[in-house]
């Protein structure tokens, strides 16, 4: 089920990229209704089996045999050279028993309830920025990547002199790099290294941050090891910000490019939260998801996996099942907001479903809901139709600003 380029031709990834505006591949429909589980062209050259299908891919994410251990010498690499799938110590990485026991330690600590004693702050800090923008609002850079790196810097007690650094660390490592395997390893030391010293400086000084809560995150007797610590603070640093910034950005676009739903959020704050829901639904967080190897054999929709064979399930296309959403390439920010909706994949499923999914939620709504109450006048200044989408392999942002005003 895996293969290598060997063509003279050979696809190039994303093998579904982005239609007009950013949506949807118009080769998204065929692939839904003819090809489910067809090989899609890493970034790395290897080719492996993608899911599209939303039930195919959410019984995956759930099944015990779908195993984040990529490390085996030989098995396809989402990228050449040292990349997230190395690290054994990493969350994202584990099966249980270790990430069942991983999972425990930190469970209390990203709870709605604590995550809601941040809601204020982050309230603040948008309007905060938006107030400081001035007549010409940049999207971007004045507010969709401030907000989220200064929530998190706060959160963590990381100074914000620090941010340009992280900055150069999260393209490296989720967007669209040109870096060497070389850079990358120096890169992964480095912000390793910076997140050692800050719990060795948390260590030193006991505060009520969210690293103090990670130091102290108990299950019995049981705490995170050294490494496990040591990870998750740089997964934090790594993805909390760079995430809820790329989902702030795309979300924003899509509803510039839907003016008349902007205006009704704006006139309407309480579609705020299922306006989110349908963001992370169509602009899909993750977008074409992490890949999985299988440890026995899996039965999908097209056919079967064997054992051993490492697949992508494609989050972001599952997102767009016209078996499971109606009409699933149109944007609404109603569809959230009635009946009970089958739950999007935004966040995963199953046993890796995004450990931060509340706190990413929460900075998105009051994103939102400090632009739409504040700026209710939102409109672009340039050719949406003339931004050019990203061919980054994790989380597909933007490469041109999109100002607004």
């Amino acid at each position: 089920m895996t293969e290598q380029q060997s063509s003279a031709n050979p696809p190039t990834w994303p093998d579904l990229p982005p239609g007009p505006y950013g949506t949807p591949s118009p080769d998204l429909a065929q692939r839904l209704a003819e090809a489910p589980m067809d090989a899609a062209t890493l970034p790395s050259g290897d080719r492996v089996p993608m899911l599209v299908r939303y039930a195919d891919v959410r019984g995956l994410l759930a099944s015990p045999a779908s195993s984040r251990n990529l490390r085996d010498p030989g098995l396809p690499r989402m990228a050449r050279g040292t990349f997230l799938d190395d690290d054994p110590a990493a969350l994202i990485n584990q099966d249980p028993p270790e990430h069942t026991r991983y999972r425990r330690i930190l469970q209390g600590t990203f709870t709605p309830r604590n995550v809601e004693r941040w809601r204020p702050r982050a309230a603040v800090l948008a309007g905060e920025l938006i107030e400081a923008a001035g007549e010409e609002f940049d999207l971007v850079s004045d507010f969709a990547l401030p907000l989220p790196a200064r929530v998190m810097c706060e959160l963590l007690g990381v100074p914000m002199d620090r941010f340009e650094q992280f900055r150069g660390w999260t393209d490296m490592f989720l967007s669209t790099s040109d870096a060497s395997a070389e850079a990358r390893f120096e890169g992964l030391s480095a912000f390793t290294a910076y997140a050692r010293e800050l719990i060795e400086r948390h260590r030193a000084e006991p505060g009520d941050d969210l690293i103090d809560l990670l130091i102290s995150a108990r299950d019995g007797r049981d705490g995170l090891s050294e490494d496990e610590l040591t990870n998750m603070v740089f997964t934090l640093i790594l993805a909390g910000h760079e995430t809820t910034a790329s989902m702030i950005i795309r979300g924003v676009f899509r509803l510039l490019c839907h003016p008349g739903q902007y205006a009704e959020l704006a006139s309407r704050p309480e579609l705020v939260e299922p306006a989110v829901e349908e963001i992370l639904r169509h602009e899909a967080p993750g977008s074409n998801g992490m890949l999985r190897r299988m440890t026995e054999d899996v039965e999908v929709s097209g056919g079967t996996i064997s054992a051993g064979a490492v697949v992508l399930p494609n989050l972001w296309a599952a997102d767009h099942d016209p078996a499971v959403f109606d009409d699933p390439m149109r944007f609404d920010v109603h569809r959230f907001a009635g009946e009970p909706v089958t739950p999007h994949l935004g966040f995963g499923h199953g046993p890796h479903y995004c450990l931060g999914a509340n706190l990413a939620r929460m900075e998105l709504q009051e994103a939102l809901r400090a632009l739409v109450t504040r700026l209710p006048g939102l409109r672009a200044q340039e050719d949406l139709g003339a931004v050019r989408w990203s061919d980054g392999f994790v989380f597909r942002p933007l490469r041109l600003l999109v100002k607004a005003g």
